[in-house]
């Protein structure tokens, strides 16, 4: 008589992740996304305001070298109330940093589901599915989801000229010709 082979499991595959809280909201990013993560208040000295008609998600740019990184409110992206923020996340590989409220968790995340069709539009963009933490569904963001091609090239168009780079007054000067 024969004995059948035990069936082999996989180990899943597994993601870190980072659950953070937005206006008591819970997301989920992959730390893999996070090159950074910074209090607000290591910002304020570096940053420069920004004001792009009508895109008020993005208030402020901080300049590292020549790459611009613009700072998108968690709050006013996702359409939940104003929050101050206390963090920052640096997101790799984007020129987007976003502002949350704190850090709930470090986890790992073993399944994420595709989005039901009731997200549409937009927010298809924004999240790259649903995973479950302690039995509660939370919202996986897609890194470059926050700032679509369109509005970063607004963006660009209404970048303040750099700190420190003074275009050259010739107001008062008196020419040889």
């Amino acid at each position: 008589m024969r004995v059948a082979a035990a069936a082999k499991t996989s180990p899943s595959r597994t993601e870190q992740i980072i659950v953070f809280r937005i206006c008591g909201e819970l997301f989920a990013v992959s730390s893999a996304s996070v090159q950074e993560v910074r209090s607000s208040d290591s910002f304020s000295g570096s940053s420069t305001e920004i004001s792009a008609p009508g895109l008020r998600k993005v208030r402020h740019v901080v300049r590292r070298g020549d790459r611009s990184l613009f700072i998108v409110s968690g709050a006013l992206h996702f359409d939940l109330p104003p929050s101050p923020g206390t963090l920052v996340f640096v997101l790799r590989k984007t020129r987007t940093a976003l502002l949350v409220d704190g850090i709930e968790k470090m986890t790992a995340m073993s399944r994420l589901q595709a989005l039901p069709k009731s997200f549409c539009h937009e927010e298809r963009l924004w999240y790259r599915g649903l995973t479950t933490v302690d039995q509660t569904v939370i919202p996986v963001v897609n890194p470059e989801g926050f700032l679509s091609p369109e509005e970063l090239a607004l963006l660009d168009a209404f970048m303040p000229p750099p700190a420190g780079r003074d275009v050259e007054n010739t107001e008062g000067t008196v020419s040889d010709s």
